[in-house]
């Protein structure tokens, strides 16, 4: 699961140009800078402080590794009241996050550090839990690894994800690792991660991204929590929690020690036509994962179900994360609508009522498309940062 600006549209030096005046934007409206702050006007807030239900739910952005940039931007992240920051892990497409985060380690003093996420498939279980695990220690114990079965980091490379039988058995030996256990390989070597073993680090929690049934038990029985991948109408998410605790009792398990979460494509806007268009192109990049089997869209409506395997059919890998992809033609706006919060402020604060309900632990913040400019990026994050982070912050 990886969201990056296509690199067809720009080269690597012109994404840190775009990327540094957003996160500079969001850092100017934590300070007051008022040359940055976004249009506001006295309609656009409404006054729903106090009806929020859920405590303090976390709340991450997720960005991209910026080599000599991303340090700063993670300060930024920081001090604009973020709870956690994700790096997506796309080796085509974006720089190393494991280097990055740990920069981002030395810039920060209480942000949480994820991959958003890394996969099975282009790294040895023995290197993820090395790699996460130096993050850990450089962070003094604020990482976490996100990972699911690979989306744009494994197809460009020819590979595919594996299956969820596959996929269980590499969360668990990355478990293994992480714990300084001896771990059997699937060439029947033992391995122990040694350096780990010896380093009396606090383990670090894995956390899978999940949309269909088969990898929500997955990350319900054999993970630390489960981050949703399944759009933001309630009533699926529902249905995934639902799933996620009844798996995880099914194991033997108890259901409340499992943490869980959601990616939420997230555009505020005062123009709700505008903020569903920056929001299309990362809204098809979550909804093609709920075209990609039969059971990938359970818990769906039928014709959100529809939309989702039309979009996974024709999927265009070259477009990622861009709303001129062919694929996006089928994102309609009411399908937009049900699957990203995208709107006005009032409206958008309307919609995490009704996700916060839910007693998520976090949500993981998916901003506009990869072919959206640097300043639309910067207005539809400020917005976020000024009228409804604050709110979410309040619960």
């Amino acid at each position: 699961m990886n969201w990056t600006r296509n690199p067809r549209s720009q080269g690597a030096q012109g994404d840190a140009a775009n990327t540094i005046p957003v996160f500079a934007s969001l850092y100017q409206n934590a300070h007051g800078n008022p040359r940055q702050e976004p249009v506001r006007s006295a309609n656009l807030v409404p006054d729903v402080t106090t009806t929020m239900t859920k405590s303090n739910p976390e709340i991450w952005l997720i960005t991209m590794p910026m080599p000599g940039a991303f340090a700063q931007m993670a300060r930024m992240v920081e001090e604009s009241g973020f709870d956690g920051i994700g790096l997506v892990d796309t080796q085509n497409l974006a720089a190393d996050p494991y280097s990055e985060l740990c920069l981002a380690a030395h810039a920060t003093k209480h942000l949480k550090l994820r991959t958003a996420v890394t996969n099975p498939v282009t790294r040895h279980p023995a290197v993820t839990a090395s790699a996460i695990a130096t993050v850990q220690a450089e962070s003094g114990g604020r990482a976490v690894l996100g990972i699911g079965r690979g989306d744009s980091a494994v197809a460009k490379i020819g590979e595919r994800a594996p299956s969820s039988k596959d996929f269980a058995r590499y969360i668990s030996q990355v478990q293994g690792f992480l714990r300084g256990e001896e771990v059997t390989l699937d060439n029947g070597y033992r391995s122990r991660n040694e350096w780990i073993a010896r380093a009396n680090l606090p383990k670090v929690p894995i956390d899978v991204a999940a949309t269909g049934p088969r990898v929500i038990e997955v990350g319900a029985t054999l993970a630390d929590s489960v981050t949703f991948a399944v759009g933001a109408d309630p009533e699926r998410l529902v249905w995934a929690v639902g799933h996620a605790r009844a798996a995880r009792e099914q194991a033997g398990l108890d259901p409340s020690t499992l943490k869980l979460g959601a990616f939420l494509n997230v555009v505020v806007h005062p123009d709700i036509a505008r903020a569903r268009t920056l929001a299309r192109g990362t809204v098809g990049v979550i909804a093609h994962f709920s075209g990609m089997s039969r059971d990938s869209a359970a818990g769906m409506r039928p014709d959100d179900r529809a939309v989702a395997r039309k979009v996974g059919e024709t999927y265009d890998m070259s477009r990622h994360t861009r709303a001129d992809a062919g694929h996006a033609q089928f994102l309609d706006d009411a399908f937009v609508d049900r699957f990203a919060i995208a709107g006005p402020p009032a409206h958008c604060v309307n919609r995490f009522e009704a996700i916060l309900k839910l007693g998520l632990d976090h949500l993981i913040i998916v901003g506009p498309g990869g072919d959206v400019g640097p300043a639309d990026q910067a207005q539809a994050l400020g917005f976020f940062r000024t009228e409804v982070l604050p709110i979410l912050k309040s619960a």
